[in-house]
């Protein structure tokens, strides 16, 4: 494996732990409840520090493959997330979400970063990552 492969790889590995890490803070350090909808993500975003980390042992990027999937996925449910936070149009969809409304903003920095925000940028950084390593490796073969 190339050294920018590998540093791909690293990045990857390197935000899906502080994701996973920034979310159990949230969760276990300041006691914020997750939303159905933070779950879903937290389901998405937990596997993928196995995946980079053992694909990064391995020095092997095809282990990495459910690892793009899993990305795009947590992608999409982040934005989806974001936009019941941010759009009115989108606002009534997270009351009925469960126990703790999907709607509901924990934190709010600058007026638009919110958890959904922090994960959604994970999840893309993630799957730039993984789509640059592939391009990296045709490139080389």
């Amino acid at each position: 494996m190339k050294k920018r492969s590998e540093t791909l790889l690293f990045t990857a590995w390197a935000v899906s732990l502080a994701a996973t890490l920034g979310s159990l803070f949230f969760s276990e350090i300041l006691n914020y409840t997750p939303c159905e909808l933070c779950w879903y993500q937290r389901i998405l975003m937990y596997p993928l520090v196995v995946i980079y980390g053992a694909s990064l042992i391995r020095k092997n990027t095809e282990a990495a493959a459910a690892g793009l999937v899993l990305s795009g996925i947590g992608a999409g449910v982040s934005l989806y997330h974001y936009m019941i936070q941010k759009v009115p149009a989108f606002q009534s969809a997270g009351d009925s979400c469960g126990a703790v409304p999907c709607n509901a903003e924990y934190i709010n920095w600058l007026g638009f970063i919110t958890i959904p925000f922090l994960a959604g940028t994970a999840f893309i950084i993630i799957f730039v990552s993984h789509v640059l390593t592939i391009r990296e490796q045709r490139r080389n073969s």
